[in-house]
Parts: C-alpha cells; structure tokens; sequence
C-alpha cells in the first residue's frame, strides 16, 4: 500500500483523532453531563472512526483495508446522528453543533475520496 507508510501518516486518520479529542471536550462538559449515556455512545462511535482506519490498515490489503474505511464511514454517519439527536434534546448549543457537523462532514468527505482512490488503483 503505497499511499502511506503507516495509517500514522494518513490525514483523515489525524483529522479523526483531533475529532474525537474534541468529542470528548463536549461531551465531558454543560448539559451533556446530564446524559451519561448519550455521550458514552458518541464518544464510541468517534473513537471507531479512528480505530477502524487503523486496524484496517494493518490489515495489510486493499480489500481490507477499503472494508475497515467503510465501517469508519457508518461509524461517522452515527456520530452525525447523535449531534442532531443531542441538539435537538438541548445538550449541545447551536454553535458546536454546526461546528461538529461540520468536521464530521468532512471526515466522511476524506474518507469517501480515500475509499474511491484506492477502489481506482490497481494492486
């Protein structure tokens, strides 16, 4: 796999992990304390965008390795289900909202071009 040496050097995994850093600073603080469940459940679903880029890296092949991306894509459309679903029960304001919509948007963005780009490679 030649587009990088090591899922290290990957920029969706990086955007990802600074996501869930982020995750975790809202959730861990305001009305979202309120709803200890909720926010166990969206920090899982961010940390496995990050660890499914990971470990579908090490994987070895691209088969696996788009497999592993596809789940981190799902993993990414759950985490921007639960922002509309915490917004909408008044645990996070507007402003981060947008801002987590945002990034989360554009982790699918990065992920979808990645998934095409090696579907278009040959091995």
């Amino acid at each position: 796999m030649a587009y990088a040496k090591c899922f290290e050097e990957l920029e969706v995994w990086k955007e990802s992990c600074r996501f869930v850093k982020e995750l975790y600073e809202i959730t861990g603080s305001g009305q979202f304390l309120k709803d200890r469940d909720l926010s166990s459940q969206i920090r899982r679903a961010g940390i496995s965008i990050a660890s499914n880029i990971a470990e579908g890296f090490e994987k070895g092949s691209k088969k696996e390795f788009i497999r592993y991306l596809l789940i981190a894509r799902g993993s990414a459309g759950e985490v921007r289900t639960q922002i509309y679903i915490a917004r909408s029960l008044g645990l996070i304001e507007s402003s981060e909202f947008s801002i987590l919509k945002e990034k989360i948007i554009h982790i699918s963005s990065m992920l979808t071009k990645l998934i095409m780009s090696l579907k278009s490679k040959s091995d």
